[in-house]
């Protein structure tokens, strides 16, 4: 049991002023679970515990309470009491049977005008409380925001799971039934093709997410204008379907770049894509290309409503969606990672005439 000259705050008490406290304090004892007083009580006093253990915690709600410290014997809580006159910000909870001793505030304030040293360790005291607590509160934030995005991770990817093996289900079925027509399961066949393609799309999104910078060092040389002429003969016939036109308003460059073909493919298809879902009447979308010797500049245009308001600073955040049924959320945020990762840059903007404009920058070798 901690006698009240031991306890820290008091060590280097003067032994008149350590009498005259001794004179003052008021002992008493709580039972496991005993509230020793409640959010928005009046501040009262101050505590020193002699033996014991005690649990501060903050009101959640109606009920819950959030417990974020917890002092043992010859620590002191409720000092906030002695330098403000306002209700208590916290409860506390004899976690098991704690002893105490009580000062009354006025008596501890009257103490602290005597005794400069002690008004200084006492403040000492509640700058380090803040720091603890600002800790242990960034702590809980980071953590509320790792669950959080863990959550809308799995919601997005639940959801975007659903759509794809719904098709395929349906489609199979109409694939194994004997009565279907030739045409309709060469119709099934394909619509299951390519909504495995859309789930292994995803997953390389999940996969290209969760993977560690990677930089643009050790990259192959390739040229641009073979490479973007084979990857368009491919989009243009997707997007077809949907009643879109892909085409150039000049010839990409025919220069060197070095590059991963499979990561920035996934670049193109993702900007593609959202193109795409902004069209749903149909539409045109524009690549056009510069290069100013250091770099070159691609540019997809689409004749789509253009980029909302609402996410136009956070357009490349994780998990950022705005006026579409279906996605991760994730598209975007992935082509700036695959950009970067390149050694380039990627913004969007709202065209003058309409539509919105995706550009991105690689870095071209100096020769």
């Amino acid at each position: 049991m901690i006698d009240l000259g031991a306890a820290e705050l008091f060590r280097n008490l003067d032994p008149k002023e350590l009498q005259a406290l001794r004179e003052i304090a008021q002992e008493r004892t709580y039972p496991a679970g005993a509230r020793i007083f409640t959010q928005n009580d009046p501040g009262d006093g101050v505590y020193v515990i002699r033996a014991g253990l005690v649990e501060i915690a903050h009101l959640m709600g109606d009920r819950a309470l959030c417990v974020f410290s917890k002092f043992g014997p010859g620590e002191i809580f409720g000092e906030m009491s002695v330098i403000e006159d306002l209700p208590r910000s916290a409860t506390t909870t004899a976690a098991k049977e704690t002893k105490v001793y009580f000062i009354p505030r006025e008596e501890m304030a009257a103490l602290l005008r005597r005794s400069p040293s002690l008004s200084f360790r006492l403040l000492q005291e509640i700058s380090k409380r803040l720091r603890d607590f600002n800790q242990h509160h960034l702590r809980e934030i980071i953590q509320a925001e790792r669950l959080s995005t863990i959550g809308s991770f799995a919601r997005s990817i639940v959801h975007d799971l659903k759509t794809p093996l719904t098709v395929i289900n349906m489609a199979t079925e109409i694939m194994s039934s004997s009565n279907a027509p030739a045409a309709m399961r060469s119709e099934s066949y394909t619509r299951v093709k390519r909504q495995i393609r859309s789930i292994t799309e995803l997953i390389g999104d999940i996969l290209d997410f969760t993977q560690s910078p990677r930089g643009p060092a050790n990259l192959p040389l390739i040229n641009y204008r073979d490479y973007i002429q084979n990857l368009a003969d491919e989009l243009r016939a997707e997007v077809q379907i949907q009643s879109i036109q892909l085409e150039f308003e000049n010839e990409p460059p025919d220069v060197m770049v070095p590059l991963d073909s499979h990561r920035l493919r996934r670049v193109f298809i993702n900007l593609i894509h959202n193109a795409v879902d902004m069209m749903p009447e149909g539409g045109r979308i524009i690549l056009r290309f510069k290069n100013d010797g250091a770099k070159i500049i691609t540019e997809i245009q689409d004749s789509g409503p253009g980029i909302a308001k609402e996410i136009a600073d956070k357009l490349f955040q994780a998990f950022v969606t705005f006026g579409k049924e279906h996605g991760t959320g994730l598209g975007l945020s992935i082509c700036k990672k695959i950009v970067e990762d390149h050694g380039g840059t990627i913004s969007a903007y709202n065209a003058s005439g309409g539509g919105a404009i995706f550009s991105f920058t690689l870095p071209v070798p100096k020769t």
